[in-house]
C-alpha cells in the first residue's frame, strides 16, 4: 500500500469484529481515508503432517475468508453515507506479525475486543499485546457500553495526559480525532503518590499535597500548548486529580465515543502497555481503546 495511509481493521467473522469494521468505516469518513480490510488465515503446523487434509483445509479457510471480506465490505458501505475508498485482502499466516508488518503503512490497526477462530482471545492474548507493542501505528480495540457491544458514537475524546513521549503523542491523535468527529476534547492528567496519603494527615491544603497539584497542572498545560491554536473548534476540558488512572479513566469512559492513552508512561501511567492501567481499559471500558505510541 503506497501513497495516504489507510485504516486497517481486522475481521475473522465475529460480531466484535463486525463492530470493528463500523467504527473502522466511522473513522476513515471522517479523516477522509482509504479503508483497507483484512483477514488472516492460519493453518495450524499440525495439519501439514496429512498434505491431503491441509490442502482441503485451506481451501475451505479460504472459501470462508473470501466471502468474510465481502460480508464486511458491504458491512462497510452500509455503515456510513459518505463513499468510502475500500479494499480488501486475504493474507496466510500469525495474526501478529501480519498486522504488525500492516501497520507500518497504516494510519491505525483497529481490532474488534473479542473474536473466534484465528483472532480467538484476541483481547487478552498476545495478538494485540503484540500490535501494541510492535506496531508502528496507533492500535485501536473496540468497545461498547451496551448490551450488543456497539461502540458509542456520540461523547467526547478522552485522552490521559502525562510527561512521557508516549502521552505527546497520544495528546496529538487525540485533537486530530476530537477534530474529525466534531467532539469536544477531555484532557485528564491523574497523579498518585503512595507518600502522599490521607492518613498520614495530608490534604488537598497540605504544601506537599499542593505542590504535586500544581506540578501537575504544569505538565498538562505543557503538553497541551500549541494544540488548542492548531484546532481552535476543538473545546477542551483539563482534568487534573489524585487517584488511580485506571479509575478515573474507566470513569470518564462511561460518556466517552473513544479514550486515548500512550503505550508507556510515567508516575500513575507508568507500565501503561502491559500494566494493569491499560489492561483494565482493555478488558472493562465502556468504549473504544485507543494505544498510541511515541514515534521512534
Amino acid at each position: 500500500m503506497t501513497g495516504i495511509k489507510p485504516i486497517v481493521v481486522g475481521v475473522d467473522g465475529s460480531e466484535a469484529a463486525s463492530a470493528a469494521v463500523a467504527w473502522a468505516a466511522r473513522a476513515a469518513a471522517a479523516l477522509s481515508l482509504p479503508l483497507h480490510i483484512v483477514t488472516v488465515v492460519h493453518i495450524p503446523a499440525f495439519y501439514y503432517t496429512e498434505p491431503y487434509l491441509a490442502e482441503s483445509f485451506k481451501e475451505e479457510l479460504e472459501d470462508t475468508a473470501k466471502a468474510r471480506l465481502g460480508s464486511a465490505r458491504v458491512h462497510a458501505k452500509q455503515t456510513v453515507d459518505e463513499p468510502l475508498d475500500i479494499t480488501t485482502e486475504q493474507h496466510e499466516g500469525k495474526v501478529s506479525q501480519t498486522l504488525i508488518e500492516l501497520s507500518a503503512n497504516a494510519h491505525m490497526v483497529v481490532l474488534g475486543s473479542r473474536g473466534h477462530g484465528e483472532f480467538t482471545g484476541l483481547l487478552v492474548g498476545s495478538t494485540t499485546s503484540a500490535v501494541a507493542a510492535h506496531g508502528h501505528c496507533p492500535l485501536v480495540v473496540v468497545r461498547g457500553r451496551t448490551m450488543d457491544g456497539q461502540p458509542p458514537t456520540e461523547g467526547p475524546i478522552v485522552v490521559g495526559v502525562d510527561g512521557s513521549e508516549s502521552s505527546k503523542a497520544a495528546v496529538e491523535v487525540a485533537f486530530e480525532q476530537a477534530a474529525a468527529r466534531g467532539a469536544s476534547l477531555v484532557a485528564v492528567n491523574v497523579w498518585s503518590d503512595v507518600s502522599v496519603q490521607p492518613s498520614l494527615g495530608a490534604s488537598p491544603e497540605d504544601p506537599l499535597w499542593s505542590s504535586i497539584q500544581t506540578g501537575e497542572e504544569v505538565v498538562l498545560s505543557e503538553r497541551l500548548a500549541g494544540y488548542q491554536e492548531r484546532y481552535p473548534d476543538v473545546t477542551v476540558e483539563r482534568i487534573v486529580a489524585r487517584d488511580r488512572p485506571v479509575r478515573v479513566l474507566s470513569e470518564f469512559a462511561e460518556k466517552a465515543q473513544l479514550i486515548v492513552v500512550g503505550s508507556r508512561g510515567r508516575g500513575g501511567f507508568k507500565g501503561m502497555l502491559l500494566g494493569s492501567t491499560s489492561n483494565a481499559l482493555l478488558h472493562t471500558a465502556d468504549c473504544p481503546v485507543m494505544i498510541v505510541r511515541p514515534e521512534s
